[in-house]
């Protein structure tokens, strides 16, 4: 089982019933929030109200709820006092569960702008993928089927956005899956938790970085001399190595902070990816454990 770092008094078998668990949660959650997403409703109540879920049922969030729209393909999240509203767009909702440090990663997109195919593209992309999974696959082959699913629909595989393994704490691990042919890849392993992660667009089939930037990740504690830095610091610690949003964060002058902390490379900032053309785009996402002769689906 690649990429498990986990205290030395679990199992595999205990570690993956929290990958499963996790799994099972996440996926209840994924279906309420699409019943959620309605022209006119607050993207802030949508985010918080799968965030507050994912603490009842158990869990934590693995990331800060990501809601895309339309050109956006990922990193996007509600601001503390966000007023935005939902339009006739093509949002994706990326959300995550961990346990112990255990993901659950899935994407999902609505379509409120009926552009159903291009939703349909991503969708049928992902299930192509999953069915070709087993130990022994090359992820090449995965690209190249993710590619040729999308491109049948007259759309482009984002082709700088991939899908990911995931370890504990790890929300982004070995191997990349990507979602293009490409000429070299990785031999999956059974026992393998993958991220299978398609994105369709009408665009440039690339992403390019955004000025918005709500999400932030810590990448090392080291120290830092200013006092409110410091104390924004210790509040990170809850979150480990996972990604946060600057909503969840209380105190005074967090934009300094948080400055302080990215200057001083403490903390890593998520621009907002966008279509580097504008063009739209869709999303669909399962995370499933490899198995000898396919895999499983750990967020149905």
């Amino acid at each position: 089982m690649r990429n498990v770092e986990s205290p030395e008094d679990e199992t595999v078998e205990e570690i993956i019933e929290k990958y499963v668990r996790a799994g099972k949660i996440v996926s209840k959650i994924r279906k309420n929030a699409t019943k959620r997403v309605k022209i006119g409703e607050s993207l802030f109540e949508v985010a918080k109200q799968i965030e507050e879920q994912t603490i009842k049922e158990g869990c934590k969030p693995a990331f800060p709820t990501n809601i895309s729209r339309n050109e956006e393909a990922a990193h996007a999240t509600p601001t503390k006092d966000d007023t935005a509203v939902f339009g006739e767009d093509v949002v994706k909702i990326d959300l995550g569960t961990h346990i112990d440090g255990y993901i659950a990663d899935t994407a999902v997109t609505i379509d409120l702008a009926g552009k159903s195919d291009l939703v349909k593209a991503s969708e049928d992309a992902l299930e192509s993928a999953i069915k070709k999974l087993h130990a022994g696959i090359n992820t090449e082959e995965i690209g190249a089927t993710i590619e040729e699913t999308i491109t049948e629909y007259g759309y482009k595989p984002i082709a700088n956005l991939t899908g990911h393994g995931l370890a504990r704490y790890n929300q982004h691990a070995p191997p990349t899956i990507p979602n293009v042919r490409i000429g070299h890849g990785t031999i999956l392993e059974e026992g393998d938790i993958v991220a299978i992660e398609p994105f369709a667009t009408d665009g440039a089939g690339r992403v390019v970085e955004g000025y918005t930037k709500e999400i932030y990740r810590l990448v090392e504690e080291k120290p830092i001399r200013h006092p409110i830095a410091r104390k924004l610091l210790s509040q990170l610690q809850e979150y480990r190595t996972l990604p946060f949003a600057k909503r969840w964060l209380t105190g005074e002058r967090i934009d300094f902070a948080l400055h302080q902390l990215e200057k001083a490379q403490i903390i890593m900032g998520y621009p907002v990816l966008k279509d580097a053309d504008g063009g739209l785009v869709s999303q669909a996402e399962h995370t499933v454990i490899i198995t000898e002769n396919g895999c499983e689906v750990l967020t149905k």
